[in-house]
């Protein structure tokens, strides 16, 4: 039998890539990457193994060729900043919500069957049950990032249920693991390697309160979540089974650095303890849809911290010395 043939958007992306790690062993992946966040590097065991990379951005040209024949489409290409920068809204408008438009608009013209697509806790905003459900409401999110995620997870609703392919949405809470960028343990880990004796801190003390889970995690939850969805649209929550405070994830990463006596300087933030405005100040996930399906996270949200703070610290130390 022919392998299935799968297309990953974003996938020289932290999750995409790993992604395409977990399923170029049964599938013919095809990852597509405009590379200005994405990195080649992040694919290179998935190449060496048989994938392929297809440089293209998403907001240009037809992308219908891109699609055809897929048996699933991942669609991980986004901005993933919370935080605006100096350009505005446009860039999480065009990246998260129109491109997403212009996928689903390829995959309906070429018969995609499954589209998968990562979500965000973000969507719930400061929600008053906590930890929050998928079936909470209102879904009132306080940041453009946020509501780009949850516009996209609206029009998957309605491709899935107007043109018969079935869409998969995983609501993520803050992930963390190799490859990765962006977000407070990379942030943390870079300080420290420039100055190990003081760190910056957004935010005011003890911070946000947020689950954290690993990468490792994520891959096996989605997979999870694919075996266990049918119907034209499924929504998960994916995450660890508790919160941690920013303060925690400091002391975690200094002391799985080995560094002692480190001098916290927080810088007052947006109140309430966030870092910025559109920080979400309490987030846990309600997970036990997935774990339905059998699916458990194997780490907790200190234990995903210590793994990701000692990968970046790998990462940083192997990048000086090239």
């Amino acid at each position: 039998m022919a392998r299935p043939r799968v297309v990953i958007t974003g996938g020289a992306g932290f999750i995409g890539s790993h992604v395409a790690d977990a399923l170029v062993g049964e599938a013919e992946v095809v990852a597509i990457d405009h590379l200005k966040a994405g990195k080649r590097a992040n694919l290179a065991k998935a190449i060496q193994a048989g994938a392929t990379l297809v440089k293209r951005d998403l907001l240009r040209g037809d992308l219908r060729p891109i699609f055809r024949r897929a048996d699933v489409v991942y669609h991980f290409a986004a901005n993933p900043d919370v935080r605006l920068d100096r350009r505005g809204t446009k860039p999480t408008i065009d990246e998260n919500i129109v491109a997403t438009h212009r996928v689903l608009e390829a995959c309906r013209a070429a018969s995609v069957p499954r589209i998968v697509f990562p979500s965000t806790s973000t969507v719930y905003g400061e929600a008053k049950v906590v930890p929050t459900p998928e079936d909470y409401s209102p879904l009132e999110p306080i940041s453009v990032y946020g509501a780009s995620k949850l516009a996209g997870e609206a029009l998957l609703s309605a491709y899935a249920h107007t043109f018969g392919v079935q869409a998969l949405v995983f609501r993520l809470a803050n992930v963390v693991g190799p490859r990765s960028g962006h977000g407070v343990v990379v942030d943390l880990v870079r300080k420290l390697a420039r100055n190990p004796k003081r760190l910056e801190i957004l935010g005011s003390d003890p911070g946000t309160a947020k689950s954290y889970v690993h990468l490792d995690d994520v891959v096996t939850g989605i997979r999870a979540g694919e075996r266990g969805a049918s119907g034209p649209f499924s929504g998960y929550n994916l995450g660890s089974e508790d919160a941690i405070t920013v303060r925690t994830i400091a002391d975690a990463i200094c002391q799985e650095l080995g560094l002692d006596g480190v001098e916290y300087a927080w810088t007052g933030g947006a109140g309430g303890g966030r870092g910025w405005t559109g920080d979400v100040r309490t987030m846990q996930l309600a997970i036990d849809r997935l774990k339905r399906t059998g699916w458990r996270p194997r780490r907790t949200s200190e234990q995903a911290v210590r793994a990701a703070a000692r990968d970046a610290w790998t990462s940083i130390h192997e990048t000086r010395a090239t």
